[in-house]
């Protein structure tokens, strides 16, 4: 299957000039790249979100193959969704799915099915891609695609990531799509976005998981998140970093409503 693309030409630019030089002045030329376990990286419009993503991924040592989440928006497809063969294009080529290592962790993970519907039309996977492609052009990924599930579940998939990638030799980077808290005042969202960015912060998905309940705390993407996180330990991981934190509001100047966005490196031990 080839996935076309979605929202180039509204997410990001449509053209590959201008989409080269928009991921330019967003991206971070001078960073120091580390060998980090994971990431997480928001998933708006470059113009609210792109310099967060810039950031964090200008960290990056990337890896042959990214194996990136995302939460399912659409409401399409199967509830935990891997594509496990195929191609993504973005204006700056194709992106092939590294089969292999889809194949190992849909057996290693069992909530996971094969399954293109949820990914159609999808954006929080698409927006990375570019990214990825300007420094490294051939990387590969395996894309996955989740709806709302229990923590045990999120876990499982995560161990089911971590196992694979240790079964077939692969030090896979592990990308959580996610932005923040939506669509309340700037004083607000900035307080429950600390309050989640804390706990990834101390690698504790638990913790994570109770406080957006408890809170309210709109983060889409924190599905995603806590598997990224139970994944990155049982690979090693043993630290994180904050290396942006903005929220919409700080581009447009509107603090009544803003959706928060945050870059976080999960740091191998």
């Amino acid at each position: 299957m080839i996935r076309k693309p979605v929202v180039a030409g509204m997410f990001y630019p449509g053209t590959a000039p201008l989409l080269r030089q928009k991921i330019e002045d967003l991206i971070d030329k001078g960073a120091v790249k580390e060998d980090v376990a994971g990431l997480v990286s928001p998933h708006a419009g470059y113009m609210y979100s792109g310099h967060v993503a810039g950031a964090v991924i200008s960290r990056v040592l990337l890896k042959d193959t990214v194996v990136i989440m995302g939460p399912n928006h659409t409401g399409m497809g199967r509830p935990f969704s891997i594509m496990a063969e195929g191609v993504w294009q973005t204006p700056l080529g194709d992106v092939e799915i590294d089969s292999d290592l889809a194949t190992a962790i849909m057996e290693a993970a069992p909530p996971l099915e094969e399954d293109r519907v949820a990914h159609l039309d999808e954006h929080s996977i698409e927006v990375q891609l570019p990214f990825l492609q300007y420094f490294k052009q051939d990387v590969k990924i395996v894309p996955i695609v989740l709806a709302q599930g229990t923590g045990d579940i999120y876990k499982e998939i995560g161990k089911g990531i971590a196992e694979a990638c240790k079964a077939l030799g692969r030090e896979a980077v592990i990308m959580a799509s996610s932005d923040m808290n939506h669509y309340e005042p700037q004083h607000i969202a900035s307080e429950k976005d600390n309050m989640a960015i804390e706990a990834i912060l101390g690698l504790d998905e638990d913790e994570l998981i109770r406080r957006v309940a408890e809170f309210r705390i709109s983060m889409c993407g924190y599905g995603p998140t806590v598997v990224m996180l139970s994944a990155c330990k049982q690979m090693g991981a043993t630290g994180a970093e904050l290396v942006s934190h903005q929220t919409s509001g700080d581009v447009t100047g509107d603090h009544y409503s803003v959706v928060g966005y945050a870059g976080i490196l999960i740091k191998r031990g």
